[in-house]
């Protein structure tokens, strides 16, 4: 058989050639696919990485807006607060000068009452007094007949009046 005579050199060339082949592949896409490849690869990778550090740095920016914010805030609130509790105090310092001259005159309207109670009292008192030694002398004329001493009954009357 001729044709398996022939095979050693029909596949030795073809090695051959598909060793040149091979290799021209291999450098053509090692040597100059491959780095454009890992360029673009290391280019991705810097600009995340840069937009992730610009991202944190936003990210402390508004940290620290909110940080300033939220001292402003709690500084207003002190401020607020402070004046809240001043106006109390005015009101209360107002409200209780007002209640002490409301008591200042009810203690006077009090004051000048009982003084008129008190005439009227007395006033009263006398008129018992007298109405009771003008009955009295008049009760005692019409069962004994005779006129008791006005000052007598008087006297009689007004140490009973002070017992009841």
């Amino acid at each position: 058989m001729p044709q398996i005579s022939q095979a050693a050199s029909i596949y030795a060339s073809q090695l051959f050639w598909l060793a040149i082949v091979f290799a021209a592949v291999y450098f053509g896409i090692g040597r100059a696919m491959v780095p454009k490849i890992e360029r673009t690869i290391d280019d991705r990778n810097a600009r995340i990485a840069a937009d992730l550090a610009a991202a944190q740095a936003a990210r402390d920016t508004a940290l620290a807006s909110e940080e300033g914010y939220n001292a402003s805030l709690d500084t207003a609130r002190g401020s607020a607060l402070k004046l809240v509790t001043d106006a109390k105090a005015k009101a209360a310092a107002a409200t209780e000068k007002s209640v002490k001259a409301g008591n200042d005159d009810q203690e006077k309207a009090l004051a000048d009452a009982t003084a008129r109670i008190g005439k009227a009292k007395a006033k009263a008192l006398a008129d018992i007094e007298s109405t009771t030694v003008d009955a009295v002398e008049a009760i005692v004329g019409k069962l004994s007949g005779a006129k008791p001493d006005r000052a007598t009954v008087a006297a009689r009357v007004k140490a009973e009046l002070t017992n009841v």
